[in-house]
């Protein structure tokens, strides 16, 4: 059974922003190392126009951002919108049943379902769905944006907490 987990960048004041911070190198690692590790990835609609960057090669990328996006292509991913008609390569459209869509991938797939948007992660999270939160914590204050719980916190309990890099920080949470 595939474990699902919804896990982002934030800062101290909990918004998630991909324009007002980046990953170190060492986070940037892990993060390629994690996506490589990836079953799969279910998006909402505005994160998966955001990741779609990562389909198409730039000539300024570095060999790190050749292999994140690499790994990125090569994993499913499954897209939920009702405003979207097509998806690019490698994903699938789930219009709608997006419980029972996910029900099916967890029930089928083995290993981690990363989960991509805050606003997907809440419909998800009311649902029971999501089995961990992963923050990754920056020395960043906003105060704006989006925010990394997009509803109300759930119930959660503490398991893991590890330093990645120079300055960030992820705690791992699951449901209490």
């Amino acid at each position: 059974m595939a474990k699902l987990v919804f896990g982002m960048n934030l800062s101290l004041d909990g918004y998630v922003d991909h324009q007002e911070f980046a990953p170190d190198p060492a986070l940037f690692r892990h993060f390629i190392e994690q996506v490589r590790g990836l079953t799969g990835s279910v998006y909402g609609r505005r994160l998966y126009e955001v990741m779609r960057y990562w389909d198409d090669d730039h000539p300024e990328w570095t060999p790190e951002i050749h292999d994140f996006a690499a790994a990125w292509r090569s994993q499913p991913k499954w897209v939920v919108s009702r405003s979207l008609t097509s998806v690019g390569p490698n994903a699938t459209l789930v219009t709608d049943d997006v419980e029972g869509v996910i029900h099916g991938l967890k029930d089928e797939l083995e290993g981690e379902i990363e989960v991509g948007g805050p606003d997907l992660a809440r419909s998800l999270t009311e649902l029971g769905l999501i089995d961990e939160y992963q923050l990754y914590f920056h020395p960043v204050v906003l105060g704006r944006g989006k925010p990394f719980f997009a509803g109300p916190r759930p119930p959660l309990r503490l398991v893991a907490s590890d330093l990645i890099g120079e300055d960030a920080i992820r705690l791992t949470y699951v449901p209490a």
